[in-house]
Order: C-alpha cells, then sequence, then structure tokens
C-alpha cells in the first residue's frame, strides 16, 4: 500500500481560542475602516449649509419683501463673462428708463456649487458710473455668480446665477 500525503500531518482542532481571534480580527478591521471612511467624510464637507436654520426661516419674509421691491424697481443688471488673458466680469446696472445706476457698491463672490470652502470674493472697480469690473482672477470650472448691488447700508438688488468659467 502507499502512503498518502495526509497521513503525515494531523489536523488542527478549531478551538475557542482561535475562533474568537478571527472573530475580533474580523471586527478589528470592520471597525477602523469605518473609522477611516467617517473621518475621511467628515474632513472633506463640512455639512454646514446654513449657521442657523431657525433664523434663516424668521427671516423668509424679510427676503420675500425684498424680492418684491427689487421686482418693483425693474432694473436691468447684466453680468457679462470675459475669457483670456483679460478675464473677469463686467457688471453693468441700469434703471427701468435705461440709464445707468450711480451711488452702489457691488458686492460679488463665486460661490462654489459643491463645497461652500471655496467661495471667493470678488473685488471690483466701478469703470463708469452703474458699470464695474472684476479685479480678481477668475478661477475655472463651474460657480454660482451672486451679485449683490449696496446703496448705503441696504442690499437693493441680489441675483444668483450658474456660470462656467
Amino acid at each position: 500500500m502507499s502512503k498518502t500525503a495526509t497521513q503525515g500531518r494531523t489536523p488542527k482542532p478549531l478551538t475557542g481560542r482561535t475562533v474568537l481571534i478571527y472573530f475580533l480580527g474580523f471586527f478589528g478591521v470592520v471597525f477602523a475602516m469605518n473609522i477611516y471612511m467617517v473621518r475621511v467624510a467628515v474632513s472633506s464637507f463640512s455639512g454646514v449649509e446654513t449657521e442657523s436654520a431657525y433664523k434663516a426661516g424668521l427671516s423668509f419674509k424679510n427676503d420675500i419683501a425684498a424680492a418684491q421691491a427689487q421686482d418693483a424697481r425693474h432694473w436691468s443688471v447684466e453680468a457679462s463673462l470675459q475669457r483670456g488673458e483679460a478675464s473677469g466680469v463686467i457688471i453693468t446696472a441700469r434703471n427701468a428708463q435705461g440709464q445707468a445706476l450711480a451711488g452702489l457698491t457691488p458686492e460679488v463672490r463665486l460661490a462654489h456649487p459643491t463645497d461652500k470652502r471655496r467661495d471667493m470674493l470678488l473685488e471690483f472697480v466701478e469703470l463708469t458710473p452703474g458699470q464695474f469690473k472684476s479685479l480678481t482672477p477668475m478661477p475655472e470650472g463651474q460657480w454660482d455668480l451672486v451679485i449683490g448691488l449696496r446703496r448705503d447700508t441696504e442690499t437693493v438688488f441680489r441675483s444668483k446665477s450658474r456660470v462656467s468659467l
């Protein structure tokens, strides 16, 4: 008779200690990966869209009144994007009769659609009354162009548009 390969080795019995080691090792790897994934998720997106949802809800009536007052003015505010070496944004503001609006201060920012931390405020210079040009270099990508025009301390015009730069 010939000897087989299994005759030389005896199988190890499955003990409670071995099962415990496998059990702890498996769940240790699962918990370690969960901790890693939570840390990556929290560090890559803040999750905060509104600092105080309660206060934002209370100010909703004021926002509606401001939007109705803005519509009643019938202003024409246009933003044109310039590309190339002299890239930038030119904003032109005119009243209902087509005359340039003077005495306005622009507050314009590029808001990133998915990451609030990438938002950037744009600096503008007034070329002529009612016409403003950005001085800030424009980054590439999709952005929300948020235009605010102020007179003294009151915001008299506000708009938000998606642009591709």
